[in-house]
């Protein structure tokens, strides 16, 4: 089965390790690999393009991941099923308090591994592409055959008056 093309975008603060991660990332041939220098960048390319995922940083001194999420999660523009990992050096209750108040969905601690990195993109990519499966079998499909090959109507009939 081929899997579908799956968007991360990469904003870390050490450009270097920002490097190494996208690259490991881009390794994997179903995910493409945004990197990204600015939030304010991220969140431009994010109005135009969807993502599936984010990964940010929270010892960015300009963009920790908990001020990235919150701004990502009420932009009414980016679609809310994005995903967030957040990677930290430390964790503490703060942390967790604010990753939980902004929307985390999962923290990595650093330093880490790349390739577990990747480990855990694919796996929580995986369980979104699960979900939406189970909610697309559920939903009905309607029957527009009534109106002919290539007529699908864009507003409900209107009731027509009784003589």
């Amino acid at each position: 089965m081929v899997q579908p093309l799956r968007t991360v975008a990469v904003l870390i603060a050490n450009p270097a390790l920002s490097s190494i991660l996208s690259m490991t990332l881009a390794g994997v041939p179903s995910l493409r690999v945004r990197p990204f220098e600015s939030e304010l960048a991220l969140r431009s390319y994010l109005r135009l393009a969807p993502a599936d995922l984010v990964v940010a940083d929270f010892d960015s001194a300009v963009s920790p991941a908990h001020e990235v999420a919150e701004s990502l999660r009420a932009d009414a523009t980016i679609p809310k099923q994005l995903q967030i990992i957040a990677l930290a050096s430390a964790l503490s209750i703060e942390t967790k308090a604010a990753s939980i108040h902004a929307g985390i969905d999962e923290i990595i601690m650093k330093p880490m591994s790349p390739r577990y990195l990747v480990e855990r993109v694919v796996a929580r990519l995986a369980k979104s592409t699960a979900a939406l499966a189970v909610v697309r079998r559920g939903l009905h499909k309607r029957d527009w055959s009534k109106f002919g090959d290539n007529v699908v109507p864009l507003f409900r009939p209107t009731p027509q008056p009784q003589a």
